[in-house]
C-alpha cells in the first residue's frame, strides 16, 4: 500500500522565535489555533481518491513490467518475441563456441588455423552461410582450473525442417575441432528464430 504523506495543518503558521537578550521585547502570546472545520464528503473522499489512483498505476505499471524484468531469471517461458519481418520463416540457430588455448600448453589457435578449419569442416556441411565472431571467453576446465582465452563463436542458421539431418553435422564439427586443437569441448547453443532475407 502507498505511503500517503499526514495532511497539513489546518492552523496559523507557527510564529518564528524571537530574539533573546536584554533588549529583546517580550513575545506575543500566539492565538489558540481555530478549530478544524469538519471535511466536506468531497474533500474526505479525496487521500482516498489518491490512493486508489496510485494503486491503479502501481498495477498496472506492475502489469507492464513484471513480464519484462521476471524473463532474465530463468523462466521457462521465452520472452515475447518482437514481431518477424514479412516473409520470415522458421529457422534453427545453432551457434559453436571455440576456445583458442590448448590444455596441453601448446600454441594457441590461430585465425590461419580456424579459418582453415572453418574451410574443411564447416563450409562443406553449411554451404548456405555461416558467421564467424571473435570474441573472449572464460571457463572452468575438467582441472578446475579457469581459463580465459581469445575464442570464435559460428553462427549457423537453417530451415527448422532440416534441423534432423542438420545435427549429426554440427557433431561432426564439434568433434572434428576437439580432436584436431586438443579441447576437452565445443560448447553448442541451439534456438529457435524466425528468420527473413
Amino acid at each position: 500500500m502507498p505511503l500517503v504523506p499526514p495532511p497539513a495543518p489546518s492552523g496559523p503558521a507557527p510564529a518564528a522565535s524571537a530574539p533573546s537578550g536584554p533588549t529583546a521585547a517580550a513575545p506575543s502570546p500566539a492565538p489558540s489555533p481555530a478549530p478544524a472545520p469538519s471535511p466536506s464528503p468531497a474533500r474526505a473522499a479525496s487521500p482516498r481518491r489518491g490512493r486508489l489512483a496510485a494503486a491503479a498505476a502501481a498495477a498496472a505499471l506492475l502489469a507492464v513490467a513484471a513480464p519484462a524484468a521476471s524473463a532474465g531469471f530463468g523462466d521457462a517461458a521465452p520472452p515475447p518475441v518482437a514481431a518477424a519481418p514479412a516473409g520470415a520463416e522458421p529457422f534453427a540457430e545453432t551457434r559453436l563456441l571455440f576456445g583458442t588455448e590448448r590444455p596441453d600448453g601448446g600454441p594457441a589457435v590461430t585465425d590461419r588455423e580456424f579459418t582453415a578449419f572453418v574451410d574443411r569442416e564447416v563450409t562443406p556441411r553449411f554451404p548456405d552461410g555461416l558467421t564467424v565472431q571473435e570474441g573472449r571467453g572464460q571457463w572452468r576446465g575438467a582441472d578446475g582450473t579457469v581459463v580465459r582465452e581469445r575464442s570464435y563463436e559460428l553462427v549457423l542458421l537453417y530451415p527448422s525442417a532440416q534441423a534432423r539431418e542438420s545435427s549429426p553435422k554440427i557433431e561432426r564439427i564439434r568433434e572434428a575441432y576437439r580432436l584436431q586443437f586438443g579441447q576437452e569441448s565445443v560448447a553448442r547453443v541451439d534456438d529457435r528464430v524466425r528468420v527473413g532475407f
